[in-house]
């Protein structure tokens, strides 16, 4: 069973940083996209940044040169790295898996065969 849980989120002064982590368990695939992606209430769910089993990166326009995803095999944990964080990056942020190495506006093509974390809240205040 594949599961994946998100930690790190929290509240921070903007200018602040801080750091996303994803345990995933149970994931046997050779490919993968991972990624990350965040939600506002009454928003569309958005990719923020993924990688890909293939060596591909993909960031969303609004926290390119802000945010670093990675990834360490060894603990089978994704990252982000959120630095100088800005009152519009609160959102609930979710960590998603796929075996199809594709990624699609700064995130995953997540598709049915898909998973996706509970989500952790990361709140901006000026």
């Amino acid at each position: 069973q594949v599961q994946l849980v998100e930690s790190g989120g929290g509240s921070v002064q903007a200018g602040g940083s801080l750091r996303l982590s994803c345990q995933v368990s149970g994931y046997t695939e050779r490919t993968y996209c991972m990624g990350w992606f965040r939600q506002t209430p009454g928003k569309a769910r958005e990719g923020v940044a993924a990688l890909t089993s293939t060596g591909g990166t993909s960031y969303a326009d609004a926290v390119k040169g802000r945010f670093t995803i990675s990834k360490d095999n060894t603990e089978n944990t994704l990252y982000l790295q959120m630095n100088s964080l800005k009152v519009e990056d609160t959102a609930q942020y979710y960590c998603a898996a796929d075996p199809t190495p594709v990624l699609y506006r700064g995130g995953c093509m997540i598709t049915r065969r898909g998973y996706w974390g509970q989500g952790t809240q990361v709140t901006v205040s000026s």
